[in-house]
């Protein structure tokens, strides 16, 4: 008795990531509300095979395994699920691929609701001032909104450019009027000759995932 009181006792943290990351897949719903600050309030997550994540008493207190695949993420994993489902349901109502809108957030925000560029995009999907307005968005830092407004964008840059992803992908990264400039080719900046391909590689990692 005396040898197992000198073996110090799994933490109820530990003991919970255990436990999960030996179950199988489990869904669970999920709750999220927004405020013009861009805040989220996660009540439930969905944890599944691919994200494996802890929830504790408070929704900041995340255990977060790294994906499977090979390769460091450009985003924490858990806010990711936080808004995995908001971006499929957004991408399913505008009829764009949530792995491409995923894909697209990822490289652009890293899932961060508040970021903002030095030109000044704002948002999950960095939208521009202009493109917000262009597209109803009234509150750029508002992670519905703003999903809501790239994924219009998006959808708006495939049709133009017959479906082709790339060319999209430029646009939405260069403009459309680059993209113009060089004869409806990808526009030889270095920023963008390196998004595109950023994005692919995004978008080819979640189609396989599902």
């Amino acid at each position: 008795m005396k040898a197992l009181e000198r073996v110090p006792l799994l933490s109820a943290v530990t003991f919970i990531a255990v436990s999960v990351l030996c179950m199988q897949p489990v869904w669970a719903e999920e709750s999220i509300s927004t405020t013009g600050a861009g805040a989220v309030n996660l009540r439930n997550i969905q944890i599944d095979s691919d994200h494996s994540v802890v929830i504790l008493e408070a929704a900041n207190q995340i255990v977060v395994v790294p994906e499977a695949y090979t390769g460091k993420p450009l985003y924490s994993i858990a806010d990711k699920i936080i808004y995995e489902r908001m971006v499929n349901r957004i991408a399913r109502i505008y009829g764009v691929e949530s792995a491409l809108l995923h894909a697209v957030i990822s490289v652009e925000s890293r899932y961060r609701p508040a970021a903002i560029s030095r030109a000044g995009a704002i948002g999950l999907m960095q939208l521009m001032p202009e493109t917000a307005k262009r597209y109803g968005v009234v509150d750029p830092l508002d992670p519905m909104q703003n999903v809501r407004g790239g994924a219009r964008y998006l959808r708006y840059l495939l049709k133009k450019y017959h479906n082709d992803r790339n060319l999209a992908l430029a646009a939405y990264n260069a403009g459309e009027a680059s993209v113009a400039k060089y004869g409806n080719q990808i526009p030889p900046y270095p920023e963008t000759t390196d998004y595109v391909p950023r994005v692919m590689e995004y978008y080819r990692r979640y189609l396989v995932k599902g």
